[in-house]
């Protein structure tokens, strides 16, 4: 069967397989390859204002001829380019993105990530309005961690509790996002996973590797479907991209595949589990290129913020 729902903890649903249209399609204008992958069936299609694309995002999503029910919409509040001073609203910048999309509201609406010294509860209070306002109909946070997660527990700062949380999730880094894991199963929280076929685009050659291969061999399947299905035994969401049309129909195909046994996720499980190249597995590929550069700059960027407080 197809890639199924997954209820949110907020009583919506969301679909398991979403086509997502950041990393290196950054800035690129995605109407073509969104176009494609709606043709493929894919239909959740996963987008940020970080991006730069929502534009074109958009113009594919209405130029499909399919009613705008037909799709699920997610979108990202990217918080690292706000000015100190005179800042917009997350509000605001909802309704920014929805112009640019050309709809009136997202299904999902998340927090990009926890920037350092940002008002996160004055943020969240912005995400519950535009739920109650119908801007979205979900909302949620991305690359939280457990201690950055717990604001939430607080009735003072969440009425409505995240409903989802995006983080990146592979074989090679299981291990270390173990308690994470815990900590949104505890508390209802869905998670959705990025980067999952690091093991193949980015770290071939590791343990993981024959683990999957055997699996797929036994399943008639793609080392990429196997992951997939990893990643669904996890219940978690799984965001890919592609432009490739044969590999479309591969991610798409994945959903019919009988799911991994217990001990099929077990073996991938403890396979990915030593640190092995802990560091090129948990970091993008630019930190992993250019990490001392990207720290350098982080550090002046922030400190021209400070000073001109």
């Amino acid at each position: 069967m197809p890639f199924p729902s997954i209820f949110l903890n907020d009583g919506n649903q969301i679909p398991q397989l979403a086509f997502g249209t950041g990393s290196v399609n950054k800035g690129i204008d995605m109407h073509t390859v969104v176009e494609h992958a709606i043709e493929h069936g894919i239909h959740h299609i996963d987008t940020a204002q970080a991006y730069e694309n929502e534009e074109s995002v958009g113009r594919a999503i209405r130029e499909s001829g399919l009613a705008r029910s037909e799709f699920y919409v997610t979108t990202k509040l990217n918080t690292w380019r706000w000015p100190k001073h005179g800042k917009p609203s997350a509000l605001e910048e909802l309704r920014v993105s929805l112009k640019k999309l050309g709809l009136t509201y997202v299904d999902l609406y998340l927090i990009h990530s926890p920037t350092p010294g940002e008002d996160i509860p004055a943020i969240w209070r912005d995400f519950e309005e535009a739920k109650r306002l119908g801007l979205t109909k979900s909302i949620g946070v991305s690359n939280f961690t457990v201690q950055e997660l717990e604001i939430f527990n607080n009735p003072e700062v969440a009425k409505i509790k995240p409903a989802l949380n995006q983080i990146r999730l592979h074989p090679y880094n299981i291990a270390e996002n173990e308690s994470l894991l815990a900590f949104a199963k505890q508390h209802g929280l869905t998670i959705a996973s990025y980067s999952t076929l690091t093991p193949i685009t980015q770290l071939p050659g590791g343990p993981v590797d024959s683990v999957i291969a055997r699996i797929a061999e036994r399943l008639g399947a793609t080392p990429a479907q196997v992951i997939f299905l990893w990643v669904k035994a996890k219940g978690s969401v799984i965001v890919t991209t592609t432009s490739r049309s044969e590999r479309m129909d591969e991610y798409v195909a994945a959903g019919d595949l009988p799911d991994l046994t217990e001990q099929d996720v077990e073996a991938i499980d403890k396979a990915g589990a030593p640190k092995w190249r802990k560091w090129s597995a948990t970091a993008p590929r630019f930190l992993r290129r250019e990490g001392p550069i990207f720290i350098t700059a982080a550090l002046l960027f922030y400190c021209g913020r400070w000073l001109l407080t």
